[in-house]
């Protein structure tokens, strides 16, 4: 498999989180998302949309879209299982990894940000402010519900999931961001220990080579 990806991407750490976890390995492109890479002809033929990640597999199919990249991985290598198979466990687990890659995620990546600086001319302040107030809006909810629906250990249950997928590389831009995390303790708790963690640990940003 030959990942597109980009090391400050925290919807391609997510799919490095997730293949790490299944124990598939693959080789991984750097694509620079600061320096357009994206936007090159030669990228564009294998993902139209021009978005990091995308994932081309053993036998040429390509895919985009971190959550979709992720089921795909579930559903070909089911072990350890990331998205449960019972109706309601399914459904609360989609649910807590879309609020985050759903709700923050698009209003906070890099397109945004440089949209902020550039059209519209923010300062670092403002834009600062901007990160932060959607990182509150959505956190908030999800430490509510994962104290709720969480063993403790992961965000829903007692097995890890896609939930926690998510979360670990979110509240990682969050501290990059300098976002004040005191109001969710339960986040930071589960999301420290599983950064620990052997696949989580080999996914994180600074460990990629394009890191350097």
């Amino acid at each position: 498999m030959r990942l597109y990806s980009f090391f400050r991407s925290s919807a391609a750490y997510r799919v490095r989180i997730a293949l790490n976890l299944k124990g598939v390995a693959y080789e991984t492109i750097s694509v620079n998302l600061p320096g357009a890479e994206h936007l090159a002809a030669e990228f564009r033929a294998v993902n139209p949309q021009a978005t990091i990640p995308t994932l081309e597999d053993d036998d040429g199919t390509v895919l985009w879209q971190s959550l979709a990249i992720i089921e795909y991985l579930d559903a070909r290598f089911p072990s350890p299982r990331l998205i449960p198979a019972a109706p309601v466990a399914r459904a609360r687990v989609q649910a807590l990894a879309q609020l985050i890659a759903c709700e923050i995620h698009p209003l906070n990546n890099l397109r945004v940000l440089k949209y902020l600086r550039g059209e519209l001319e923010l300062d670092e302040a403002a834009v600062s402010k901007w990160y932060s107030h959607w990182i509150a809006e959505a956190l908030g909810p999800l430490e509510t519900l994962v104290t709720r629906f969480g063993g403790g250990k992961y965000c829903y249950g007692d097995s890890l999931s896609l939930a926690d997928v998510c979360l670990v590389p979110q509240m990682f831009n969050a501290r990059r961001f300098s976002c004040d995390l005191t109001p969710y303790p339960t986040l930071v708790r589960i999301a420290d220990a599983l950064a620990s963690e052997p696949a989580f640990a080999a996914a994180a940003p600074d460990r990629q080579l394009d890191a350097q």
